[in-house]
């Protein structure tokens, strides 16, 4: 019965924590999500391909700056790294860009300042560039390197069309249909933890924080979080008693790799790479989740300022503001992507073929795809859907070239739907 009534009353509490949740985060999330689309829009990949391609400390040291703005997920990296591997980039480079890029990005950034306060929002970035550099060095030291050739004529193509409803599209529709979902679902655990987790229950790992970090790792390395869908349940973690160190340890393995992103970096990069790769992401998190312990700073205060409910007054007009605009963006944007599982099955002329196409997660893998695709002869354009993993092309070209085209750069190709 006391148990019955616990939950009951976790329930009544529910929609009050993740209104306040979605509050704190609406503004810095809108705001973050605005600069990564002009971020997209206004530096061409060619800047990327350009600094990465040479074979050198330098290499390593851009790849890692370059991808720390970057809101790109562990999934939606993978084709952008590759592509880079294409245009001849350095593995050391290669292996920064993958590391850094994901663990953060200028939205998560803001985001982790509205919940978790100015240092973790610091210590966050500074501890993926350097766990990217450091990673990259390593992969430069111990994994034999490829040719390398300039990479000044990158074969990315060129989007056109008007570049202010280019950002806005990019911002608050493809990336929202791309980590939407996972942000809700991120935003409901955070509330459910704070209001349904016992205060006290952290805390009987307080003589081991180590222990808390192993267990945070074993949970987050093979899960797929985004960067910034994992924030607000690490706050509401830290709020329960998980020390800063696993949170960040959270914050850090959770959004770098999953067991996708292992699989396919094994495929294209081999397995030292990968190894090394996967090594410098565990070992780094949990040495900077260690030193954060060690530093004795209290940053349970500003997560818990930020996400307490209880006596909670109403969030401002403006917040309520972005928080109703991001929700309403958010339930769009899923809307067009369940519809497009439907919208994507047939075929509607005869030189059109839809193929089935498995392991895209984002707009990012989408893309890579489309491109992959496109250069090949007998295209004249394609279409890919993340969601009902499909690829539309229009064309002449053939089953087994598509097959090639898809295959080399990582992704599943099942054939022709039927």
């Amino acid at each position: 019965m006391q148990i019955l009534m616990t939950s009951a009353s976790a329930l009544a509490h529910l929609p009050a924590a993740f209104l306040n949740v979605v509050c704190e985060m609406a503004p810095y999330l809108l705001l973050g999500f605005l600069i990564a689309g002009i971020l997209h829009v206004f530096v061409p990949q060619k800047f990327y391909a350009r600094y990465l391609s040479r074979s050198n400390k330098f290499s390593v040291v851009w790849a890692a700056l370059l991808g720390v703005p970057l809101p790109l997920c562990s999934c939606g990296v993978i084709p952008t790294a590759i592509g880079l591997k294409n245009e001849k980039a350095s593995k050391g480079a290669i292996a920064s860009f993958l590391i850094a890029t994901p663990q953060t990005g200028i939205d998560s950034i803001l985001a982790t300042f509205s919940l978790m306060g100015l240092g973790f929002a610091i210590i966050r970035p500074v501890a993926a560039l350097i766990t990217g550099i450091c990673g990259g060095l390593l992969i430069s030291r111990f994994v034999v390197e490829d040719d390398v050739t300039d990479a000044d004529n990158c074969s990315c193509q060129v989007e056109s069309g008007n570049r202010i409803w280019r950002v806005l599209k990019y911002a608050y529709y493809d990336m929202l249909r791309d980590i939407g979902l996972r942000l809700l679902i991120g935003l409901v655990v955070a509330a459910l933890i704070q209001v349904a987790v016992p205060d006290e229950f952290f805390l009987s790992f307080g003589s081991e924080p180590l222990l808390q970090m192993l267990v945070i790792l074993v949970v987050a390395v093979p899960m797929y979080i985004c960067s910034t869908g994992s924030i607000p349940v690490a706050a509401a973690l830290m709020m329960k008693g998980l020390s800063p160190g696993a949170a960040l340890v959270m914050l850090m393995a959770g959004p770098a790799v999953n067991l996708a992103s292992i699989l396919v970096v094994h495929k294209a990069m081999g397995r030292r790479f990968t190894f090394i790769y996967l090594l410098t992401i565990v070992v780094f998190a949990v040495l900077f989740g260690m030193l954060l312990n060690a530093t004795g700073l209290d940053f349970s205060i500003a997560a818990q300022d930020a996400c307490c409910v209880s006596n909670a007054v109403l969030p401002s007009p403006f917040k309520l503001v972005c928080a109703t605009i991001l929700t309403l963006l958010i339930i769009y944007a899923i809307m067009m992507k369940f519809f497009s599982k439907f919208t994507s099955k047939k075929a509607l002329d005869p030189d059109v073929t839809v193929y089935r196409v498995e392991d895209m997660h984002c707009s990012h893998c989408e893309a890579a795809v489309v491109r992959a695709v496109e250069d090949v002869p007998g295209v004249e354009n394609a279409k890919a859907s993340a969601s009902a993993n499909t690829l539309t092309v229009k064309g002449s070209a053939t089953e087994d070239v598509i097959r090639a085209a898809v295959e080399g750069i990582g992704y599943t190709f099942k054939g022709i739907v039927k």
